[in-house]
Formats: structure tokens, C-alpha cells, sequence
């Protein structure tokens, strides 16, 4: 069983505050170091306060996502690649290419890449205007 926490579909979420509002694609932070995300399209809703926001999410081999939160739910599919993935009050597991998790609201998580590089697919629903990923 890991001792750490490590996380696969937030790969995508850049610690430092890309808001739930933005549309661009956003440079890695240096706590990022190895992961890409790039925003393809957000959409107000599915209700009032919340935006629907999805992403493509690339991680280099090697590469962790520290342990973070999101304020509404993660929707994840591995693409490529394989690592592993820690929810809180869930067993870590390993992920891999053609792999679908979620991750409920504000749940802790993180994920380490395998030895080769993984993309993700990423949809989050989250309250509009909050930061899309805290660290936790």
C-alpha cells in the first residue's frame, strides 16, 4: 500500500489557480513541473453557479500531481499511458489507458505517472468562479 497520495485525471489541474471561468490553455506552474493542460471548451451550467469545463491533460513519465481538491466533480479517461492513482477513503490503485474514474467534490487526490508519458481526458463541473484545483 503507497504511504503518499498521488493522483492521475487532476493531472490537469494547476495548483496555483486557473479559475473555472478561463478558456485558454495555461502553462504548467512550477509545482506542475511535466504536466499540460489545455482547456477545449467550458459551457455555463449544468445548473445556475456552475460551468462545465473539459480538458486534455498530458503527463510526462515519471511526473506526480500533488494532492489536491476541486470544487465540484472530476470526470476522467486515460487516453495513453498508466500510473497510480490515491483518493482519499479509496485503496490507491493503478490507472491505465482506456481507464474512466471520477472523483467526487472536494475530495483529496493525486496521482504518479508510470514510466512513460499518459494524456487524460478531463470534464469538470465545478462552481463557477473558484479557483479549479486547491491544494490539499
Amino acid at each position: 500500500m503507497l504511504q503518499r497520495r498521488l493522483f492521475v485525471g487532476c493531472a490537469l489541474c494547476s495548483i496555483g489557480g486557473l479559475t473555472a471561468t478561463a478558456v485558454a490553455a495555461e502553462p504548467a506552474s512550477p509545482a506542475m513541473a511535466g504536466i499540460k493542460r489545455k482547456i477545449l471548451q467550458q459551457t455555463d451550467g449544468p445548473m445556475p453557479g456552475y460551468v462545465t469545463v473539459i480538458a486534455e491533460v498530458e503527463i510526462e513519465a515519471g511526473a506526480a500531481v500533488p494532492r489536491h481538491t476541486h470544487p465540484g466533480i472530476e470526470s476522467a479517461y486515460m487516453t495513453e499511458g498508466n500510473g497510480e492513482l490515491s483518493v482519499d477513503g479509496q485503496p490507491g490503485r493503478q490507472v491505465k489507458a482506456g481507464d474512466g474514474f471520477q472523483i467526487p467534490i472536494a475530495t483529496p487526490h493525486s496521482y504518479r505517472n508510470g514510466d512513460k508519458s499518459a494524456k487524460l481526458a478531463v470534464t469538470y463541473i465545478v462552481e463557477k468562479g473558484k479557483p479549479l484545483a486547491s491544494p490539499a
